[in-house]
């Protein structure tokens, strides 16, 4: 595999910090609703928070630089319908990084709670505390992680896919590996 078949490594560390860290809000946000009130719930919600943050300042950091690099190109042997859908589902990848912590962040404010970015910056409050729309954006924020979740399951089980079936070395487009 020549290096135009690969992403940048820049690319790669994104994809993997960022895959790491949606898997550690999604295990932290199940595991603090289902917790009783208590420091430690609260405190899971401040670490829940920050890693939304961080992911969509990093989603952003990677969206620039996918960009102004261009991907490489589908294996020679996958059929244009395969093409198009694996595009497609980047792009919706793309949107619920974006839509997730976004929801979440808004979910927060509309609670009338300040996200404080690793406990020492207080990020600004874009809507007032309201009780109907905090229910609102819960539900949207839930269905949201539903759905990256269901995303990101599909797009895992593809790329074992073309690792394990096709054997046509797209997994390896990903990693750091020559």
């Amino acid at each position: 595999m020549t290096e135009n078949q690969r992403y940048p490594k820049t690319i790669v560390i994104l994809h993997w910090v960022i895959a790491l860290l949606i898997v550690s809000a999604f295990a932290l946000g199940t595991v603090m609703t289902d917790m009783r009130i208590s420091p430690t719930k609260l405190q899971y919600y401040s670490y829940h928070k920050w890693i939304g943050v961080t992911v969509l300042g990093l989603v952003a950091i990677r969206l620039l630089t996918r960009l102004f690099t261009r991907a490489p190109a589908h294996p020679t042997g996958m059929s244009a319908w395969q093409a198009k859908a694996a595009d497609a589902v980047h792009v919706l990848l793309y949107v619920l990084m974006f839509a997730v912590p976004l929801s979440g962040y808004f979910y927060t404010s509309a609670a009338g709670y300040p996200v404080v970015y690793l406990g020492l910056v207080q990020l600004p409050t874009f809507i007032a505390p309201d009780p109907a729309l905090k229910s609102s954006l819960k539900e949207l924020h839930e269905l949201l992680t539903d759905v990256i979740l269901a995303v990101v399951v599909l797009h895992v089980l593809a790329a074992l896919k073309h690792q394990f079936i096709d054997k046509d070395g797209l997994l390896r487009r990903m990693t750091l590996n020559k």
